[in-house]
Formats: C-alpha cells, sequence, structure tokens
C-alpha cells in the first residue's frame, strides 16, 4: 500500500499534505473510497455505509465531500453518474490489475512483435499500448511481455519520411474529427492534382499507408498513399461517414486491400498439390469458395475487386497455378506468359 500512494503523489498540496495531517485510519478510509469508486455501484449514501464497514463509524456528508476532494486533488479521474446515481471512475480507469489468461498473454505478446515488426507512427503506437497493458498487468504477465519474443511476425516495415508523417497525422485527426482535408497529390504515373476529400480510414499494405476516401471531385471513393501527398490542409467542412462504410470490408475484397476495379469478377484458379494446402492457407481476399481434389489439388474460386491484380498474384506461383475460368483473364495471362518468356529467352 505504500508504493501506491508514492505512485499516486499529486503535483502539489493534494493528497500526500492532506494524509500527513491525518491519522492511519484516514488513510485507510481513502482506500476503501477509492476501491467503492472503482466498484462503481454506490450513491453519496451508498459511499457512506462502504465506508462504515468492518465497524468502523458513518462519515457526515461534510467529511464525505472532503474525502472526495482530496481524490479529485490527487487526479483520481472519479465522477458522478447522474443517469445510474452512483459514484465511478472515467471509462478505461481501474485501480485493478489486469488478470490475463494465457491466449491473451499470447496475443499481447504477438501484438508488440507485430509493432517491432511494422515499425513507424503505427508501430510506436501499438507498442505504447502494449506497455500500457502490460503496466496494468500482474508482475508475472510483466515478466513475460517484456522478455524475449516467443513469436515473430515478418510485416512489411513502414517508414515514413517527414512529410509523410505529418500528412498522416493531420489525415487521422481529420478522419477522427470528420473534417475534410485539401492536398497535392501526384499518382504513380507522376501526374499532379489537387484533391478535396473526406478521409473514412486506412490500409497498411506492403509497407506503404493509404488513406480510403470520397474524393469530391470525381464523386466516388479513391484510395490515396499518404506519402504521394503534400500541403494537407484540413478544411472547415464536417462530414458523415456513410453507415454501409466499414475499410476491413472495402479492404477485404483486394488482395492489397486498396485497388478497385470497376466491377468485380469471380475467377476460379487450380492449384497443383504441391502447392494446394499453401494457397488455402493464403487468404488474400475474404470471399472464396475451395474445392478440394483427390489427388491432393484444390479450385479456388476468388471473387476480388480487381482481375488484373489477381492475375499478377497467380503469376507468383510459377507453373502450380493455372486460371482456368473467365476465359478473357487465361488470354491476357497467356499473353503475359509470351512477354515474360520473350525477355528472358533473349538473354540466351
Amino acid at each position: 500500500m505504500r508504493d501506491f500512494w508514492h505512485r499516486r503523489r499529486p503535483r502539489s498540496g493534494g493528497i500526500s499534505s492532506a494524509i500527513e495531517r491525518t491519522t492511519e485510519p484516514k488513510i485507510v478510509l481513502l482506500v476503501r473510497l477509492l476501491n467503492a469508486i472503482d466498484e462503481g455501484r454506490y450513491s453519496f449514501e451508498g459511499l457512506k455505509d462502504r465506508l462504515a464497514e468492518s465497524g468502523g463509524r458513518r462519515p457526515s456528508t461534510r467529511s464525505l465531500r472532503r474525502y472526495l476532494a482530496v481524490l479529485a486533488a490527487a487526479e483520481f479521474p472519479w465522477h458522478f453518474d447522474r443517469t445510474s446515481n452512483t459514484y465511478r471512475f472515467a471509462d478505461g480507469y481501474s485501480l485493478k490489475k489486469l488478470q490475463l489468461s494465457s491466449g491473451e498473454l499470447f496475443g499481447l505478446v504477438a501484438l508488440r512483435s507485430i509493432a517491432h515488426s511494422i515499425g513507424g507512427t503505427i508501430g510506436a503506437s501499438i507498442g505504447e499500448v502494449t506497455g500500457k497493458l502490460a503496466g496494468s498487468s500482474g508482475n508475472g504477465a510483466r515478466a513475460q511481455i517484456g522478455g524475449r519474443a516467443s513469436v515473430a511476425f515478418r510485416l512489411s516495415e513502414i517508414r515514413l519520411e517527414e512529410p509523410g508523417e505529418r500528412a498522416f497525422g493531420l489525415l487521422s485527426a481529420a478522419e477522427r474529427a470528420s473534417r475534410s482535408v485539401r492536398f497535392v497529390y501526384v499518382d504513380k504515373d507522376d501526374n499532379r492534382s489537387t484533391r478535396t476529400v473526406d478521409p473514412y480510414g486506412f490500409v497498411v499494405s506492403s509497407g506503404r499507408i493509404y488513406c480510403v476516401a470520397y474524393d469530391h471531385a470525381r464523386k466516388d471513393r479513391r484510395s490515396f498513399v499518404v506519402d504521394s501527398m503534400s500541403d494537407v490542409e484540413t478544411l472547415g467542412e464536417t462530414f458523415v461517414k456513410p453507415p454501409d462504410f466499414d475499410v476491413e470490408s472495402w479492404a477485404a475484397s483486394s488482395i492489397s486491400g486498396v485497388i478497385h476495379g470497376s466491377s468485380p469478377a469471380h475467377v476460379r484458379v487450380r492449384f497443383a498439390p504441391r502447392v494446394a494446402k499453401a494457397a488455402v492457407a493464403a487468404r488474400v481476399v475474404a470471399e472464396r469458395d475451395i474445392e478440394r481434389r483427390d489427388d491432393g489439388s484444390a479450385e479456388i474460386v476468388f471473387h476480388v475487386a480487381d482481375a488484373d491484380e489477381l492475375v499478377r498474384w497467380v503469376l507468383g506461383w510459377g507453373d502450380q497455378a493455372e486460371i482456368l475460368d473467365p476465359p478473357e483473364l487465361r488470354s491476357r495471362i497467356a499473353d503475359l506468359a509470351r512477354a515474360i518468356s520473350k525477355k528472358y529467352l533473349s538473354a540466351i
């Protein structure tokens, strides 16, 4: 208990000076009051009864208000909830230690490893959250979280230069505040344009951060690479995000999470027995239908937002994968194969 009061020492005066002027029983009453507020189920009169437990005297109204003022001066975030007529702490605050299950503990360790892997602003934010959760856990959990990682992730590292970090900070703040933004954008063909958009969310893919937004001029949703933006300006205009928009669903139909064609496509691909298990495990899009064959091969129908993106992904499997349908994609991949073959045969 002594360590507890040292950790909660106020900036000036407050609970430390108040305790110095009181006797030991009053310290016990303050601790009991903190625990009662942490339970979040007592009214003002209920707090009096709670403090009088174990045979003590019921405090007067004046005394209880003084105790509450002492806790407020020490920056404990209590408040009175008029709806439930109870005293409680602010959401997310508690004096209790987190009791993590083995599965939850593994998840926290994995979260820390993800933060190390991706780095950058997002990795730092994840790391800060992990640290706070670890600090609220028991000693055993803190030791495991703070030790060597038991799981490693090989994700694309996210490194934004200073202009990109600044743009991401402004965009993420605007998204949370539902404010429109204006910026200068340079696309992959080096074309410059000024865009005014409503930022709906973000997709992290292949080491880059994309902002999914509604483009005012094009009157449609677009994905913008954050590190291709400059002169980002938050506008006074506000927007309402469509209730049916979900950034997870937006990203789920695209292999990269950001490329969306004019119309969705359904592509059937056969994977040879040697790679079938790996292909089934590679959940590159959310919607797919899997048919396993007796010879160990697998046929998967992918429901994708952009067919060309899937063609490029299938090429990565070499001769162990074959697009079966639709016919126009078979022709497209055949043309690509001939072009690739020509490049390499010319070097022989």
